[in-house]
């Protein structure tokens, strides 16, 4: 079993504190990720994990040892970096059995592992190549590789994908959730790319300031933000906010404009008077007879369309209202001419609503 437990970890640079006591515990075979924009500590978290960086305080376990004296070699973790790290001089073969030789493992082990790193990752075929005759993405199996036939407890990827185009990008999404399939090794992953985290993980860690924000599965991040910053970070498009006034008649006024029943889930978390900022997706705006069908309480909009963005199976318009841009999306779209004006229907129970003041989710 390989839990990771982070236990208050703070880290500091002189004054500065980038990470600010993170509690965190990550479990055996799971695929976590650590996400936010640049800055938040989520590579700081990861590196010092890896023993790259020193803890200023707090207790970082790996399996049932506190590791935070151990130098990165003694923590049986293998990294994978944004820049692949790959010997240039060195062979696709050479580079994969190279830990295991500056390990002094045996030909035989190292030839056995090695082997067995190329059929998982399909690199049997360039393994006499060098690194220059790789194109990026074999560049970033061959990282992988190296990483497996360490056979570590705990695989670290920092940011693996940032330097390739959005194809390769797709593919190697792929890659790493096939390796994992067949690894069962934990994996600890960060990126600031929210479709990352979405499509691979277990479970994400969304980060802030050196904080955390929230953790869940992806879904739990995407239904249920706990604030306006995890609702616009996960999620493409971003959700949807328009500030609002709670009315003591259920409803809630969107910039002196529009008014829309209170979603049920917030009515006894709000109060007459009280400002708030009313939120939904684009999946829950749509027109009507190009939308899925959703149980629960529908309002009807005519909304106005300044501009579309076609996507093939799908169309994101971008509407006016309340005064303010929305986006939704249209399934089976047809053409839509700028200046239109669409019915839409809003799935009023799918919306959210936050405090204008701190940003947090209010619901029961």
């Amino acid at each position: 079993m390989t839990e990771v437990t982070l236990n208050r970890v703070v880290k500091r640079y002189g004054k500065h504190e980038a990470v600010h006591g993170v509690d965190l515990k990550i479990h055996d075979g799971e695929f976590l990720v650590l996400v936010g924009p640049s800055g938040c500590g989520k590579s700081t978290t990861l590196r010092m994990i890896a023993g790259l960086e020193d803890i200023s305080d707090g207790e970082i376990s790996i399996g049932n040892r506190i590791v935070n004296e151990l130098p990165p070699r003694e923590r049986n973790i293998s990294m994978v970096f944004q820049n692949y790290a790959l010997y240039p001089h060195m062979t696709v073969c050479e580079n994969l059995g190279f830990t295991l030789r500056i390990a002094k493992q045996p030909e035989a082990e190292i030839e056995k592992a090695v082997k067995k790193a190329a059929g998982i990752l399909g690199l049997d075929g360039l393994l006499e190549r060098k690194p220059s005759e790789l194109s990026g993405g074999e560049r970033q199996r061959v990282a992988m590789g190296r990483a497996i036939v360490r056979r570590p407890d705990v695989f670290l990827f920092d940011e693996p994908l940032s330097n390739l185009d959005a194809k390769l990008r797709t593919q190697m999404r792929v890659e790493i959730k096939k390796l994992h399939h067949r690894v069962g090794n934990t994996i600890i992953y960060v990126t600031h790319d929210q479709v990352e985290a979405m499509t691979l993980a277990d479970r994400i860690v969304l980060m802030r300031d050196g904080h955390i924000v929230q953790v869940g599965t992806p879904m739990e991040l995407f239904n249920n933000p706990v604030n306006t910053f995890s609702a616009t970070f996960i999620g493409s498009p971003p959700m949807n906010l328009i500030d609002g006034v709670v009315t003591d008649v259920g409803t809630i006024i969107l910039r002196n404009s529009l008014t829309v029943p209170i979603p049920a889930v917030a009515r006894k978390q709000v109060v007459s008077g009280q400002q708030v900022q009313f939120g939904f997706r684009a999946d829950n705006l749509m027109p009507i007879g190009h939308a899925v069908e959703e149980p629960g309480e529908l309002a009807n909009l005519e909304l106005p369309v300044s501009l579309t963005e076609p996507l093939g199976t799908e169309t994101l318009l971008f509407a006016e209202l309340a005064g303010q841009e929305v986006q939704a999306k249209m399934l089976n779209p047809r053409p839509v001419q700028p200046g239109e004006t669409i019915a839409f229907h809003l799935v009023l129970n799918k919306c959210h609503v936050f405090d204008a003041g701190n940003g947090k989710a209010l619901r029961d």
